[in-house]
């Protein structure tokens, strides 16, 4: 993959992040705390519809795309099953309680908010085969575009919902999140109707979908272990706690994924990335012990200077975000862990053993319900964040030795260690109130090791941004 197509998938969460940092304060400061935790269930639930629906034939569409002779037939394959069941599937709710959508998620009996809610699933569950399109056939920038559109249009009705002096609710919120969806879905609809055009006059194969569905099978069980990995923290706290202590976390995981913005570049481009090398037989260890190395330093530094500079956020957020400074380190190592993960665990989907990446899932998803169990009715989000960090360690400890063991015979044992500190350290920053100052210096001492320990990482970036200077000039 070159230059210009990797800038090309930055635009998109480099763009989406720095939407996201704009609209955090003007949800936060003229919107309620509850409305804030409301709007996060949609988002929850949201991709779990997605997930559940998608029967994991989008990532056997990812894997099979660089082999398949009929790219357009392979799309009609793979979609069709998983819109008409998703359709089906929401008739029959509707058919049972116009409402009770609304109520379970919100706890507001609407019909209105109900219909766009599960409009707002069947549009976003299109928009994710649509996307997969231009992902594969490398249009970063198109890609990136229809990620940065319906964040432009959230925080246009949001600013304007508030300029206009509109009610500042649940429906309001609601209504924009569904319009922007609806909006991007358009946008990819435009970019990619070559393929889904020459899809309609192709016939789904059987045979095709057998290999598919054997594929994807064991992950629709380790997506929904997966989804329940990342959204039991808040259902917990749905549970055990209120809609203001629910907005608060989900705000600050709003922050942490605003800092993890190189993740979701690299989640991208990386999987196909390692397909196509396989394909082409020029396959190379070598580039992922490399990759690896730079993206531990990453995270390293992540780590390190967001707890040195974590005191400047109250300052952008109204006073009962405050907690929000301590809380951030340890919701930064979820995401950023399983980033990891899908460095050192690529071996388990090269070798199609994705009966393992299923049982990684489940075991992780348990340990994070045992874990929110005890510790959220206790102490809350923070309690919510220590759990999801610990489960996200030990799902990327998992896929570590997993695909080590299936794969290539080799193991991190300094990852490990460094991932180990890394959660101690925000975890006694998150508990221990009265020595924070002393803890403070920790972090600096820390910041000055990792100079030491990277320092060949540290050399290699900086060998790279002068020698990318020219280029990056011409964009």
């Amino acid at each position: 993959m070159n230059k210009k197509k990797i800038l090309g998938y930055a635009v998109g969460p480099v763009g989406s992040g720095l939407l996201g940092f704009i609209s955090l304060p003007i949800i936060t400061w003229f919107y309620s705390v509850e409305d804030v935790g409301r709007i996060s269930m949609l988002q929850v639930f949201m991709s779990l519809a997605v997930l559940l629906f998608c029967l994991g034939l989008d990532q056997a569409y990812v894997r099979e795309y660089h082999e398949a002779k009929n790219k357009p037939a392979l799309l009609k394959t793979v979609f069709l099953p998983c819109l008409s069941l998703s359709i089906l599937s929401f008739i029959l709710i509707a058919t049972y309680d116009t409402q009770v959508v609304s109520k379970w998620l919100y706890g507001i009996p609407s019909t209105y908010l109900s219909i766009v809610t599960i409009l707002c699933f069947i549009v976003a569950l299109g928009s994710r085969f649509l996307s997969l399109i231009l992902r594969m056939q490398e249009r970063s920038f198109a890609f990136s575009m229809s990620q940065l559109l319906p964040k432009i249009i959230f925080l246009l009705i949001v600013v304007n919902t508030v300029w206009l002096g509109l009610a500042k609710d649940t429906y309001s919120l609601v209504t924009a999140n569904v319009t922007s969806i609806i909006i991007a879905f358009i946008v990819f609809a435009w970019n990619t109707r070559a393929e889904w055009l020459a899809a309609l006059s192709t016939k789904i194969d059987t045979k095709e979908l057998k290999s598919a569905l054997s594929f994807s099978w064991p992950l629709i069980f380790g997506g929904l272990a997966s989804w329940g990995l990342n959204v039991m923290d808040r259902l917990f706290l749905r549970h055990f706690s209120t809609y203001t202590e629910l907005g608060i976390y989900s705000i600050t995981m709003s922050v942490a994924l605003v800092v993890t913005i190189f993740a979701g570049i690299f989640n991208t481009i990386w999987s196909p990335m390692v397909y196509k090398w396989i394909s082409e037989d020029k396959f190379d260890y070598k580039k992922i012990d490399n990759i690896l190395d730079c993206v531990v330093a990453i995270i390293y530094f992540f780590i390190v200077l967001t707890s040195l500079f974590a005191w400047i956020i109250p300052y952008f957020l109204p006073q009962q975000y405050s907690d929000i400074q301590y809380l951030i380190t340890v919701c930064l190592l979820g995401p950023l862990l399983y980033t990891l993960s899908e460095i050192t665990g690529i071996g388990i989907a090269v070798v199609k053993r994705t009966k393992f990446s299923m049982l990684c899932a489940i075991v992780a998803m348990l340990s994070s319900a045992i874990l929110n169990y005890l510790l959220v009715p206790k102490f809350g989000a923070a309690g919510a964040a220590i759990s999801t960090a610990i489960a996200f360690l030990i799902f990327f400890i998992l896929r570590t030795i997993i695909s080590a063991l299936i794969w290539r015979k080799k193991m991190h044992i300094k990852v490990f260690l460094i991932m180990f500190i890394l959660l101690f350290l925000t975890n006694i920053n998150l508990f221990l109130e009265e020595y924070r100052k002393e803890i403070y210096y920790l972090w600096l001492g820390m910041f000055v090791l990792g100079l030491f320990l990277f320092k060949k990482n540290i050399i290699k970036v900086i060998c790279i941004l002068f020698a990318n200077l020219n280029f990056l000039s011409r964009y």
